[in-house]
């Protein structure tokens, strides 16, 4: 075990953990932040994926250890009246069924838009690809990320 003393959404948080936690089971079980989602448990699926220092990352093959002083942010610390252009998107265009994977998608979509305001349909293809839902919304999402864009 060890001490890591993360800043996860704005806050400072201490948890004492193997160092090859992955990062989703310190915010889940640890930090009680359950937004992000286990999906597959190998990165593959995008369910986990959370900010670190305004990247995305898969957030179950990250190990706690790999953080450092790089800020973590959830989907809960995405806005604080989950207000975010993407979230305001997502329920514009109805994008959730199951909503399982919306998490993960919703923080590649901002981390795509931050980085890059204004996507072309084949830059929001690559950037989310990767990021698996099973209810096959992938063209929601794609329409939601271009009035996210729009409208940021």
């Amino acid at each position: 075990m060890a001490v890591f003393n993360l800043n996860v959404n704005g806050k400072k948080q201490t948890v004492d953990v193997d160092p090859k936690t992955p990062v989703l089971w310190v915010l889940r079980e640890h930090l009680n932040l359950v937004g992000t989602k286990y999906g597959c448990g190998i990165a593959q699926c995008g369910a986990c994926t959370i900010h670190l220092d305004g990247n995305a990352v898969r957030s179950c093959a990250l190990p706690v250890s790999a953080i450092g002083n790089k800020t973590i942010t959830t989907i809960e610390g995405l806005a604080e009246k989950e207000d975010h252009p993407v979230q305001q998107a997502w329920i514009e265009h109805d994008v959730p069924q199951c909503g399982y994977c919306q998490a993960g998608q919703i923080m590649t979509a901002a981390a795509l838009l931050k980085n890059n305001p204004n996507p072309s349909n084949e830059q929001i293809e690559n950037a989310m690809n990767g990021n698996l839902c099973r209810c096959g919304t992938y063209l929601r999402i794609k329409a939601a990320i271009k009035t996210a864009a729009a409208n940021s």
